[in-house]
């Protein structure tokens, strides 16, 4: 049975995307012309943190591909914490949140994953050890949640991989790449007077 938080979380996330994305629309940085040193670097930042995070979803992709609900995944990025697709969303978010050369929306989706995706987490891991019992209890034990700890990793010299999945997932993994595109259109657009600028950031 799923739970009421797993059955809402895709539909709440898309929520708060769509209501993040009404308020980029209409507004910019009041940085840009106060400290234009430092939105060049929010931005730089942001790339930073897309791009570790766009190469770390697909490493956590590459191990879950036709196997994550089949058995327990401990190896590659799963073996130095347990939830990196969301350590790696985490930090694709605050880079996006970077890149809107902002304060305020780094700090935004900082706020977003401390508040709910704790209780996502906590939903996931109940599922988990009903389905795994105790070797999901030993890895629970040994291996932090959400922060990774590199000391703890352990690859396979081999390691089968379902391609056509993998293939699938591939988009989900560098989404937040195309948001930086948007990010950068946006500007344009708003440069060009061709979307109006309603609210200013810091």
């Amino acid at each position: 049975m799923v739970s009421s938080i797993e059955k809402y979380r895709i539909p709440v996330t898309w929520i708060f995307a769509i209501a993040l994305s009404a308020l980029l629309l209409f507004s910019e940085s009041r940085l840009e012309e106060a400290n234009p040193f430092l939105t060049v670097l929010l931005f730089m930042t942001g790339c930073f943190l897309v791009g570790i995070a766009s190469l770390g979803r697909l490493w956590c992709t590459l191990y879950i591909s036709g196997y994550k609900t089949k058995k327990l995944v401990t190896e590659g990025p799963y073996s130095i914490c347990r939830n990196p697709l969301y350590f790696f969303s985490f930090l694709g978010a605050v880079g996006v949140g970077c890149a809107t050369e902002t304060v305020t929306m780094p700090i935004f989706a900082i706020l977003i994953f401390a508040l709910y995706y704790p209780f996502v987490i906590k939903s996931e891991e109940r599922d988990l050890r009903k389905r795994h019992g105790e070797a999901f209890a030993s890895y629970l034990r040994s291996t932090p949640a959400f922060f990774p700890k590199y000391s703890l990793l352990k690859e396979p010299q081999q390691y089968l991989v379902a391609p056509k999945l993998f293939k699938k997932h591939i988009f989900d993994a560098l989404w937040f790449i195309w948001l930086l595109g948007i990010l950068e259109l946006l500007e344009a657009l708003h440069e060009l007077n061709v979307l109006p600028v309603w609210i200013k950031l810091y």
